[in-house]
């Protein structure tokens, strides 16, 4: 974000600098879509001081705009009333491939006093006052693997998503000749977040056919998670610009790795400019506060699974041997772990990595969930145990729980999880809950393509 504090007077003045003359406002719905519109001038300046209205179906449909069939805090019952949006000045960005345009994010509230329990963004806010109030500064950045295609949104419909073209053809990780083949779109990638105020730290060629990760750099959790989201939504627009598509789904095809959504976390004392994490007088290095907080999401992994893994498609990926993790486990830099503890070569870069999350993750959510787990193991001083220094895939369900694998055991285990009730909250919880349900039953409705290839004819 430009500044921490942004007035009115201080707008005007960047507008006239940046030449503004649209805004673009958009608020992030509980699958992480980013959901918004265009108003004027006008319009942007009388709704800074009072807010707007931002009907609240975005909160009762699905990524597909269908409504839920369960009544969740709105419905055909309610009428679909606005809610109160909150323009966040703190967020101004330019466009930069939109000329002319800001944008700016919301925030939604039930009244003026009362943030919406339900909005993602309001979830990580409350969950990093927590944390503030128990003397941190959370840190956090996402990882994001995607496969890129010369497609287009049309062209996907009349191939019913068969027979894709990548980017690039074959497995090429950290390929150079791949990288420097696609610049125009690597470079428009990286120019465009820089000027977007999302900063990336790396991209490079994944294991794959047009398959690339991209690190975003570390920022406060709030802050990470808003570059997370733009980020995801923003590669898309750009490569739209050139005639490609970009997924971030879990697992688009059994042949390939799937896309993965890792977050790199750590908790800071700012006045000190301590890493809370490190603690260079303990052999490993690590510090019983980063102990307690790996602890933490261990033990909240099996039930907060859905909050993390959120679609049907999310647990296609959780399987041994490609890189995604299949129980609840940690490991000094263990890539085969739910949990890899980095131990750099400076305090510094001393930070745990969520390994469990994908790119189909919503990053305001899954970084509450876990920094709430990882708060949770503070607060109750919990062990993690010795790291694992072997294959984690292998490792014993004596030794680690086995994670759910499927959306519906993740969402029976979220349902009646008491510890995600108490650091998440139960309105939230139960309406996610009643989202993922909704999810299940659009999928138990679906015939698929498998069924009909192999039952159509022969049986």
């Amino acid at each position: 974000m430009k500044t921490r504090t942004m007035t009115i007077d201080q707008i005007k003045a960047h507008f006239e600098r940046d030449n503004i003359h649209k805004i673009k406002l958009a608020g992030f719905d509980i699958d992480g879509v980013m959901r918004g519109k265009y108003i004027s001038l006008d319009k942007f300046f009388s709704s800074v001081e009072k807010g707007l209205g931002f009907c609240d179906v975005i909160f009762g449909w699905d990524v597909h705009d269908q409504l839920y069939d369960q009544p969740t805090i709105t419905g055909w019952h309610t009428g679909y009333p606005d809610l109160l949006a909150k323009i966040d000045l703190r967020t101004y960005r330019m466009v930069p491939w939109e000329p002319d345009t800001a944008l700016f994010l919301l925030d939604f509230y039930e009244s003026e006093a009362q943030p919406l329990a339900v909005s993602p963004r309001q979830l990580l806010n409350q969950v990093v006052l927590k944390a503030n109030d128990m003397g941190f500064q959370p840190f956090m950045s996402a990882e994001y693997e995607y496969f890129i295609f010369r497609e287009t949104p049309h062209s996907l419909q009349e191939k019913g998503f068969e027979k894709m073209t990548p980017l690039s053809p074959g497995w090429f990780g950290y390929s150079v000749l791949r990288g420097s083949a696609a610049s125009e779109f690597v470079h428009a990638i990286i120019d465009g977040m820089r000027a977007y105020d999302v900063e990336l730290e790396g991209i490079h060629t994944e294991t794959g056919p047009g398959v690339y990760e991209t690190a975003i750099r570390y920022d406060t959790a709030c802050n990470a998670a808003d570059k997370a989201a733009l980020f995801k939504t923003g590669v898309k627009e750009i490569l739209a610009r050139h005639g490609l598509v970009a997924t971030f789904m879990a697992k688009w095809s059994p042949d390939y790795p799937g896309c993965s959504g890792h977050l790199h976390q750590s908790l800071w004392n700012l006045e000190e400019n301590a890493n809370l994490f490190a603690d260079e007088s303990e052999p490993s290095g690590m510090s019983q506060t980063m102990k307690h907080y790996i602890a933490g999401q261990i033990v909240a992994m099996p039930d907060m699974m859905a909050l993390i893994c959120p679609t049907v498609n999310s647990y296609k990926r959780m399987v041994p041997g490609a890189w995604a993790p299949t129980n609840a486990s940690w490991g000094i830099q263990n890539r085969t772990a739910s949990i890899r503890a980095i131990l750099g070569t400076s305090a510094k870069s001393t930070r745990s990595e969520y390994r469990l999350a994908g790119g189909d993750a919503n990053p305001h959510i899954a970084m509450a969930a876990s920094l709430a787990a990882g708060l949770y193991g503070i607060e109750h001083q919990l062990d993690p145990g010795e790291p694992f220094t072997g294959n984690a895939y292998e490792a014993s369900t004596e030794q680690f729980v086995p994670l759910p694998r499927s959306l519906e055991e993740a969402t029976v285990r979220l349902k009646g999880s008491e510890i995600a009730r108490a650091c998440l909250g139960d309105a939230f919880v139960d309406h996610f809950v009643i989202t993922r349900q909704e999810e299940i039953a659009e999928f138990r409705r679906a015939i698929t393509d498998w069924e009909l290839k192999r039952y159509f004819e022969i049986i």
